[in-house]
């Protein structure tokens, strides 16, 4: 999906045949792009289409599996769709007792470009180490703690490129965690809690938008979908990324439950709804391949 994260004012749109990114001002004084996504209207269309094929959930999680033992690269084409069914995969022991981890892509060894379901048993913990490319934390359930505070569920965390922490859990905790997946001259750090934080309107009735951060192109939110609602078909030209974080999500390619991953390459298509489920997503855009 095409997300846009801020709350947009005064917004243009100079190429609607391309979705060029133009710069618009937000509510609160800040220029960021105006023309990534569902959260401003600017009523792009005359996208281009793009489809691929995907293998079965069953294959793929056998797949991941011995390719993390084989040779660490998991995913690593990123002109390829991938859907991963995060319930049906198997726990992979790490370097650290008592944390486990469900890899979803990587690209290297034990320090690796990766994108993991994280698992802490209660009163596990990890050494001390340095984020060289940065950390994005999304705290599915538990408590997340390190020595700067705990992060309960829901809470969205940045740890910058050479960012340094001893992280740990107390009563045990489930995360999604993205490594080295920053730009280097990203170096805002962010806890928020998505508990607390604001909605705002999507582009259609139903659908609700929370900003999580964004630098140039790249865009991250958490999307709440009411029950039987629909977007228009749009075109992702950075890629997507989601995780099924609530309910039911749909799209003409499939059905995905809560647990479910799914990265999109550059110039996808889709026209997502939900049923009468309706569905809470963790999106990413305009990051896939770089």
């Amino acid at each position: 999906m095409r997300w846009q994260i801020m709350l947009m004012r005064n917004s243009t749109v100079n190429d609607r045949s391309t979705g060029q990114v133009v710069q618009g001002k937000t509510s609160c004084g800040l220029n960021i792009p105006a023309v990534l996504g569902y959260g401003v209207k600017t009523n792009l269309q005359g996208f281009l289409f793009y489809k691929s094929v995907f293998p079965s959930l069953e294959s793929l999680s056998l797949a991941l599996v011995a390719n993390l033992k084989d040779d660490m690269n998991i995913n690593a084409d990123f002109d390829q769709r991938v859907v991963v069914d995060t319930t049906q995969l198997a726990w992979v022991d790490s370097p650290m007792a008592g944390v486990q981890r469900k890899p979803l892509d990587r690209m290297g060894e034990e320090v690796a470009r990766a994108t993991t379901v994280v698992r802490y048993q209660a009163n596990a913990q990890f050494s001390r180490h340095v984020h060289d490319g940065g950390e994005e934390i999304l705290v599915l359930s538990g408590t997340f703690s390190d020595e700067q505070g705990d992060y309960p569920e829901g809470t969205y965390i940045r740890n910058p490129p050479n960012s340094t922490h001893q992280p740990f859990s107390v009563s045990g905790c489930t995360l999604l965690v993205k490594l080295r997946q920053f730009h280097p001259e990203d170096q805002t750090s962010l806890r928020i809690d998505t508990k607390r934080a604001d909605w705002y309107p999507g582009l259609v009735p139903g659908l609700t938008v929370m900003p999580l951060h964004q630098f140039e192109a790249v865009n991250t939110a958490l999307v709440r979908w009411a029950p039987n609602t629909r977007f228009n078909a749009h075109v992702h030209p950075g890629g997507e990324e989601i995780f099924v974080l609530e309910g039911v999500f749909y799209d003409e390619q499939g059905r995905y439950a809560a647990g479910t991953w799914i990265r999109s390459p550059r110039f996808s298509q889709h026209k997502p709804f939900t049923k009468e489920e309706g569905a809470l997503i963790y999106v990413k855009t305009g990051h896939v391949g770089l």
